[in-house]
């Protein structure tokens, strides 16, 4: 029996070929730029756990890439390098799930990681808090500022206009507070416009 030469034998056969896939990311051509382990090591990390704050991690990971920009680089070209480095555990395991070549653009992967990580209900559950925000009895009123500042950075409004939110604040202020501003500003608080309810 004669074997044709191109004809694998049965090891050859057995033995897969280790093909890398690509990645969900394709990167843009960057010339002399490379990723420095001192920088990486820089970078928030971000798990995927209940309590992390997906909008929070975006910007302290903007803050850390947009310290590392080589002036003839992109930020869009260093943040799309240095993203896979900054996810954790199954986060990143979800990236490489991602279709191959399927992002493009540091917009396209922060839409992605936000409809993953900041899903709708979450968001609703948050505009909910925000909406139905509360002074409570004991709490003074920079505390209660600052809650209600903390609630608008942890959720981007999302179709709640500057007025609706302020409304909010203000009818979610006690009774004595609410007069003290009142008669601080020398007329109500309904009267004042946004910038002077900010500046109190």
């Amino acid at each position: 029996m004669s074997v044709d030469k191109a004809e694998k034998t049965l090891r050859e056969w057995a033995i897969q070929e280790v093909n890398q896939q690509p990645l969900c990311i394709t990167f843009p051509e960057a010339q002399n730029f490379e990723l420095k382990s001192s920088l990486i090591h820089l970078l928030p990390t971000f798990r995927g756990l209940e309590n992390e704050d997906p909008h929070k991690f975006l910007k302290e990971f903007h803050v850390v890439c947009s310290g590392m920009k080589p002036c003839v680089i992109t930020e869009d070209k260093i943040n799309l390098r240095a993203f896979l480095f900054s996810l954790q555990d199954p986060v990143r395991e979800w990236m490489y799930e991602l279709p191959s070549g399927s992002i493009t653009t540091w917009t396209e992967i922060a839409k992605v990681f936000l409809e993953k990580y900041f899903p709708e209900m979450r968001v609703l559950s948050l505009h909910r808090e925000i909406l139905g925000i509360k002074q409570g009895r004991r709490k003074a009123l920079h505390t209660y500022w600052n809650r209600f500042n903390k609630f608008l950075v942890r959720c981007p409004q999302y179709e709640i206009s500057d007025y609706q939110l302020y409304n909010c604040f203000c009818e979610g202020l006690t009774p004595m507070e609410r007069r003290l501003i009142n008669a601080s500003s020398g007329g109500s608080i309904g009267d004042m416009t946004l910038t002077e309810i900010r500046n109190r």
